[in-house]
């Protein structure tokens, strides 16, 4: 009777003691940082970057905060916003990191997992930016930069359009200029819609050996813009700019380029933008580009692998290099130059070329 009393009480402390001891092993195990992006040591660094480390296992959310986790550049401490998903912590910076300049990212033993274990050791990493602390270079456009629209396609005009600056066509002929009235001159032709001149392949000499160099041109300096490496920004707002505003220097897309809100473009009068987009760039409804602090339509440099589609009375600056070709609906303004690998099509818009 006495045995079949303490039995019980002996299976009671027998799982009391496993149950310890299972937590005693789970006191030794320390979680570890498994990935880290950008790596240690990477360099050209895009300065939109987000910061993240990977760890091995699930964390306590709470324990990853500005006290685990920091970005400095040298001692100074970095201003931005922590997150945690899955496994992963993230760093997103208040600010665009500056160029060229090197910055080290620290997880601490302070962060710890579901059981309340610590990180095995502080984790540190270093990177550096991409960028240059000089000016961006500008795209030579050569003899494309005489035109302010240039294609080699087509050149169409659907209702009547206001165009300040010369217009270029090759290889295609003067044919495929359409909704403009013509007055043909010798090498040249006139409209009461366009102060300047209107150029095609097949009007008197010079204008065919011009018009070809020019698109050579136009296409050398799409293919400088397109490869420029080492950008400052990648895949800024997934694509979409609407509402932001742009520093000088190169950005990258791989995909569509959308302008929902106003874009405004920060700099001065030296400073040089190119933007790398590898799909269209659509612009919606009355939408602006503003351009503040000196910066100029000259400077900046748009080069579009797709599709530049402007919406309705929008308004849009810089220089458009094309591969597929642009569209201006109606009523949409434009200073700058619309360089097309195709054609350009106008719809009752005021297009002046920048000084």
């Amino acid at each position: 009777m006495k045995l079949r009393k303490v039995l019980p009480i002996i299976a009671l402390l027998l799982v009391v003691f496993l149950s310890n001891c299972k937590k005693d092993e789970n006191v030794g195990i320390n979680p570890t940082v498994t990935l880290t992006n950008p790596l240690n040591n990477a360099i050209n660094v895009e300065r939109n970057k987000v910061v993240a480390f990977t760890f091995s296992e699930a964390m306590d959310p709470l324990s990853i905060n500005s006290n685990t986790f920091t970005l400095k550049q040298g001692t100074n401490v970095i201003s931005g916003s922590i997150a945690y998903s899955g496994m992963t912590a993230t760093f997103t910076s208040a600010n665009t990191l500056a160029a060229a300049t090197t910055y080290t990212a620290t997880i601490t033993t302070g962060a710890k997992n579901l059981s309340g274990n610590s990180l095995e050791v502080n984790t540190t990493i270093s990177f550096t930016t991409g960028g240059t602390l000089s000016n961006l270079a500008t795209v030579q456009l050569g003899a494309a930069g005489n035109y302010v629209i240039l294609a080699k396609t087509a050149i169409t005009n659907i209702s009547t359009s206001a165009v300040t600056g010369d217009l270029g066509l090759s290889p295609a002929a003067t044919s495929y200029i359409t909704g403009f009235s013509l007055t043909n001159a010798t090498g040249y032709a006139t409209s009461a819609q366009v102060t300047g001149h209107l150029f095609a392949a097949d009007m008197a000499d010079p204008t065919p050996i011009n018009l070809t160099t020019a698109v050579e041109n136009m296409i050398t300096a799409y293919n400088d813009a397109a490869g420029r490496p080492s950008p400052d920004f990648l895949e800024l707002g997934t694509g979409n700019i609407g509402g932001k505003t742009l520093t000088p220097g190169l950005y990258k897309w791989t995909n569509t380029v959308t302008l929902p809100s106003d874009v405004t473009i920060s700099g001065g009068a030296n400073d040089v933008w190119i933007f790398q987009i590898a799909g269209n760039l659509l612009m919606s409804n009355a939408v602006n580009v503003t351009l503040i602090g000196g910066a100029q339509a000259k400077n900046i440099f748009w080069q579009v692998a797709g599709q530049a589609t402007f919406g309705t009375t929008t308004h849009f600056e810089g220089i458009i290099l094309s591969m597929t070709g642009i569209t201006f609906q109606t009523g949409a303004s434009f200073k700058g130059r619309a360089l097309a690998q195709t054609a350009v099509v106008l719809e009752g818009n005021a297009v002046t070329i920048p000084q």
